[in-house]
């Protein structure tokens, strides 16, 4: 008997104390578990994500501070360690939490798409990339090359910063397409301040990514610009269309 852990002694009449807010995790678990998260508010998602790292205390005030903090939940996710970690009561193993699932989500999305065709819509291109772009602080340009039967060879981030004619190299992506052997590309990039409309500059890359493209033979089948919750398809718009009808009528 002298081996077994024993329990405290309390008063009589005492029983033990449940952690503090353990209540109100339960309850957001079995509302998780009985209808997804379409019924979670952002806060209530982040506060669940910190509950794995610290399931023993309160994580909705820190919730909210992340939230105030990074703007949306996306934010939260993308957010550097360091600044998550600078939040009262978001620790090392909370952050550890947050990256875990963002990472998992990530790679889940990426290999979804990788085993089936993608370019049956543009929502379909957009359900993948929009996680991994809508929240950034700076434009990224990705590209996705395809195989003859359109299914998802690689994507890969090719440029940060400004979409301009000065950041985006129309040499660098094909030389790219032809070491995948690809046969059709798709370009994304997100706008940072949330409105997808293309700009006269983007107009003018994807064009000239269209001719440098066509020059070799490769399809361009879209470009999808990624806002806040909504993007913008030049396929979807018969800009890319457009842009094939340009090139055929130059002279060669």
């Amino acid at each position: 008997m002298g081996d077994q852990a024993s329990e405290p002694i309390r008063p009589k009449g005492q029983e033990a104390q449940a952690p503090e807010g353990a209540g109100h995790r339960d309850r957001l678990r079995r509302k998780f578990l009985n209808g997804g998260l379409s019924a979670f508010l952002d806060h209530e998602i982040v506060e669940l994500l910190l509950t794995l790292g610290t399931p023993r205390r309160d994580c909705k005030r820190p919730a909210r501070e992340a939230l105030r903090e990074f703007k949306t939940f996306g934010g939260v996710l993308e957010a550097r360690p360091e600044d998550l970690q600078r939040i009262p009561g978001i620790g090392e193993r909370n952050v550890f939490g947050l990256k875990l699932i963002h990472e998992v989500s990530r790679r889940f999305l990426k290999d979804k798409m990788m085993s089936r065709p993608v370019c049956h819509s543009s929502q379909e291109v957009y359900d993948y990339l929009c996680h991994a772009l809508r929240d950034l602080k700076k434009e990224r340009f990705k590209v996705i090359f395809l195989d003859p039967k359109n299914q998802v060879i690689e994507e890969k981030t090719l440029f940060e910063g400004t979409v301009d004619s000065s950041a985006v190299y129309p040499r660098e992506v094909i030389r790219d397409a032809l070491r995948y052997e690809a046969s059709a590309l798709i370009f994304a990039h997100n706008h940072p301040s949330g409105d997808p409309e293309p700009s006269l500059c983007d107009r003018e890359v994807t064009r000239d990514l269209v001719f440098a493209a066509r020059v070799v033979q490769i399809k361009v089948l879209d470009h999808i610009i990624i806002g806040s919750n909504r993007y913008f398809s030049f396929a979807d718009q018969g800009l890319i269309d457009d842009y094939d009808l340009m090139f055929n009528g130059f002279p060669r």
